[in-house]
């Protein structure tokens, strides 16, 4: 007798894990914002009072769940271009001033003139015409500060052309250290409290922005004995407190002016600038390097500029600043998206008195896909799930590479036979273990470390050399030239980056993994379809191939024709793509794609000839993998030696195939190597291409420029990329599938449903249906047939449908069903036709498209 199982695990154990994170998830970011984001709607109060700093050299601060913009000079200038910018108060705000005005133009000063009249006023006009002033008045008692701060005529409008931007205020150490003739604390209070009065009761405020400076705190290790004898940090404490009591209202106060006492009120208190002060940062123990002065700099910027900034991608200011409104299509579009899933769901369940609710899988592929749009709009356009910056650590980087390479080599499998070069299993490994290679890079910010990005750039360029090497691969052995494939591989690739596009009002182009390997099939379609009928003739098909390759680097490199199309297409199709930043695309990863094209051909020309039973073969395998070994190591060193990462970028396009060939020929180098495949890198390069994309605003936010938080708050940060990694990986694999079967959908001429299942019912009555493998017909099986960027077109994996009562997430998650309903999915259009209306819509809503 068999043993009865004390305990069976779920099959579909990680499906039900994965929706309950994800509705954990939303019910704690949907409680966060109405228990807590009320009282901060836009994160100003975060801003101005919660933070720490995220590197040991001060340069990166973080508030508390909002993204900083790094403002530079231009986007300052922008904002302030043409205003007025008044500092009033004493040293420690002098030195913000000077910063502040070299943000703003790098060619002022950043520090007083040293011509010993450093108590004074200064004056300067930035390029931009901005208007810039710093009054010296440590008491905040002198006419000009009176004038300031209460204006002797009121301003009409807060729009009123002599309004200053921003006013800053800072004063209360010269009370301390002058305390016999300044009247000490007891007259700072006063004449505190006289000026915010006279800010509160005013009509209208004297500048769009008043800010009082806190009282800076003192390092008393580091104060030459004069300070330390007058200035105390108890004095300093009891100063911000009656600061911060007197500007943020009291609990009897009107509750709707509790709100948003830091962006609404009179005036602002960033108290966060004590907070950012480290000991190490000073030499006086009074005045704080650049470094920290410069941040904040930009908090204030932040808080000045951000709400006025124009609201279109990247979001990646979130501090301070409300996500706009959609405009009329783009709501349009976004309730299109959501009905359009509600529907289905509706639709896809009839309640069954004896097996519940049950699911029906022909709309499983529209919910899904509708459901993670909606999700991903939710996480980067709304306030539900906060945001934060990155930050690199080198002992972060390396540690979450060895460990993706110690779980991707735990589960390393090997066939049953030698499946050949560069097999399915191989490139789907390969697409798999670089993809989560870029996500950490991408995750961490590593950008700007050349010695990382240089091999980052080799990455990428080895995803276009499987794009090419896989349609040639297709297209030589195939010759199925139809325009039936040609639409099956553009709605693949294109399905979820157009539709992101339209939701979350991007540019198509920003999402340039799609665009370009969309780019490069047609250019590979076209240059094979050219003369197909004499593709059998090897020089013929050289001879185009170098043809393609010169007639394209000549298009590039005439940048005029680049502008003029995008010209043309600008007017015909309303969109509005840059060409300088295409170019750089194309012309970094140019020749690569070639490259590729010449491999397969070598492949299919080793194969057809069988140059692999040549007595020579071994002995050439062998100094190819010698060769290859020499040429890695080489790189290495070449990389590691280029100047910058610009410096690098200049080779890059010459010889990035060097490395790629290197990989691929020790790869190949036995039949053990290409039998074994890891499942973890496999599954990841299944889903790569969603990975890609959905990355953009799902894992990372504000467009690619910070993190997402799932778990609220800077020091969860760890469980936090645990769980929204979890998260994002299951949305990437579920959407790769469903993105699969509705392209099958579309691009299927013989039928009206979408073909998720087959019955494999026995004879005698019992059935066992199983999720079919369905892929849209791209190349053949068990054939060198990489397809690199298409992603995986397989069927979702499920298991044997349980003869019993089931729950709908069991329905959701296997997708199994008997119910047909083609009476909702039938369109009678075919393919061309419904191709047609897609371009159509998106034509219109190109044309009646405004931002807000």
């Amino acid at each position: 007798m068999t043993a009865k199982r004390l305990f069976s695990l779920d099959p579909s154990w990680h499906h039900h894990l994965a929706l309950s994170a994800i509705a954990c998830a939303l019910i704690a970011g949907l409680l966060r914002s109405i228990l807590f984001d009320r009282l901060d709607p836009i994160h100003c109060d975060a801003l101005l009072s919660k933070g720490s700093w995220l590197d040991s050299a001060h340069r990166n601060w973080q508030p508390e769940g909002c993204m900083l913009h790094s403002y530079q000079a231009n986007d300052a200038s922008q904002c302030l271009a043409s205003r007025r910018v008044v500092f009033v108060g004493d040293s420690v705000t002098r030195t913000l001033y000077f910063q502040f005005i070299h943000t703003i133009d790098p060619t002022l000063p950043k520090e007083p003139p040293d011509d010993g009249a450093k108590h004074s006023n200064h004056s300067f006009v930035s390029g931009s015409q901005t208007e810039l002033d710093f009054v010296w008045d440590p008491f905040l008692n002198s006419t000009s500060a009176l004038t300031l701060i209460n204006p002797p005529r009121q301003y009409s409008t807060d729009a009123h052309p002599g309004r200053p931007a921003l006013l800053v205020l800072g004063s209360g150490l010269w009370y301390l250290r002058y305390a016999d003739t300044s009247g000490g604390l007891s007259a700072w209070e006063a004449n505190v409290e006289a000026h915010i009065e006279a800010i509160a009761r005013a009509r209208s405020k004297p500048a769009d922005n008043v800010v009082f400076l806190p009282v800076e705190e003192i390092v008393l290790s580091k104060l030459s004995p004069e300070r330390l004898d007058t200035m105390h940090s108890s004095d300093i404490d009891a100063m911000n407190s009656d600061l911060y009591h007197r500007i943020k209202p009291s609990p009897t106060t009107s509750f709707s002016h509790i709100l948003d006492f830091t962006s609404s009120g009179s005036v602002s208190l960033p108290l966060v600038f004590n907070k950012m002060l480290d000991d190490s940062q000073t030499q006086d123990g009074l005045h704080f390097a650049d470094s920290v002065v410069k941040a904040q700099v930009n908090i204030l910027l932040n808080l000045r500029c951000n709400d006025g900034w124009p609201k279109t991608f990247p979001m990646d200011k979130t501090c301070c600043r409300r996500y706009p409104w959609p405009s009329p299509v783009h709501l349009i579009v976004l309730a299109s998206v959501m009905l359009f899933t509600c529907i289905c769901l509706h639709r896809s369940y009839i309640e069954n008195t004896t097996k519940g609710w049950v699911i029906d899988k022909d709309c499983l592929p529209a919910i899904i896909f509708g459901a993670a749009i909606c999700m991903i709009y939710l996480a980067d356009r709304t306030g539900l799930w906060l945001k934060e910056q990155k930050q690199f650590s080198q002992w972060t980087f390396g540690f979450l590479s060895l460990a993706s390479l110690a779980v991707g080599l735990a589960t390393v499998h090997r066939a049953d036979k030698d499946l050949g070069f560069l097999n399915r299993d191989q490139s789907d490994e390969w697409k798999g273990w670089m993809q989560i290679a870029i996500l950490i890079y991408h995750y961490l910010g590593a950008s700007k470390i050349s010695s990382i990005y240089n091999p980052i750039r080799v990455l990428v360029a080895a995803y276009l050399f499987m794009t090419g090497y896989g349609h040639t691969t297709f297209y030589i052995k195939k010759a199925d030239f139809g325009l039936l494939r040609v639409a099956q591989v553009l709605v693949r690739l294109n399905l979820l980056t157009l539709t992101l596009a339209y939701t979350m009002n991007t540019d198509y182009l920003s999402y340039y993994f799609s665009p370009l390997v969309s780019m490069w099939f047609l250019i590979i379609y076209l240059t094979l379809r050219v003369g197909s009928q004499f593709n059998d003739n090897t020089p013929f098909l050289i001879f185009k191939m170098i043809l393609s390759m010169g007639m394209f680097a000549v298009f590039m490199n005439q940048t005029w024709l680049l502008e003029a199309l995008f010209e043309i297409m600008e007017r015909v199709f309303f969109i509005h793509w840059s060409a300088r930043e295409w170019t750089f695309r194309v012309t970094l990863d140019q020749y690569i794609v070639y490259f590729g094209v010449f491999a397969a051909l070598a492949a299919i020309k080793i194969r057809d000839h069988r140059l692999a039973d040549h007595p020579m073969w071994p002995t050439f395998v062998k100094a190819s993998i010698g060769v290859s070994v020499l040429v890695l190591f080489w790189f290495m060193g070449f990389e590691l030696m280029q100047e910058s990462k610009f410096t690098y970028n200049r080779w890059h396009p010459y010889i990035s195939f060097l490395p790629i060939a290197a990989f691929v020929t020790l790869r190949n180098a036995s039949p053990l190597l290409r039998s074994s495949c890891s499942r973890v890198f496999a599954f990841v390069g299944k889903c790569s291409l969603e990975t890609f994309i959905i990355q953009y605003h799902l894992w990372l936010a504000g467009d690619t420029k910070g993190i997402l938080l799932l778990i609220t708050g800077t020091r969860w940060r760890p469980l936090n990329f645990v769980l929204s990694t979890f998260v994002f990986i299951y949305v990437s694999h579920q959407v790769a599938w469903a993105t699969g079967e509705i392209t099958t959908w579309l691009c299927d001429e013989g039928k009206n449903t979408m073909p998720t299942t087959r019955d494999t019912t026995g004879s005698g009555g019992s059935s066992a249906t199983y999720p079919s493998p369905e892929t849209v017909p791209l190349a053949a099986r068990g054939q060198d047939d990489l397809d690199a960027d298409e992603g995986d077109l397989h069927g979702e994996p499920g298991t044997l449908i349980r003869h019993q009562p089931r729950r709908w997430v069991d329905r959701l998650v296997e997708g199994t069903t008997r119910r047909q309903s083609s009476d909702f999915r039938t369109w009678r259009l075919g393919v061309k036709g419904r191709l047609g209306v897609c371009v159509a819509l998106m034509w219109l809503a190109n044309a009646l498209w405004t931002n807000p």
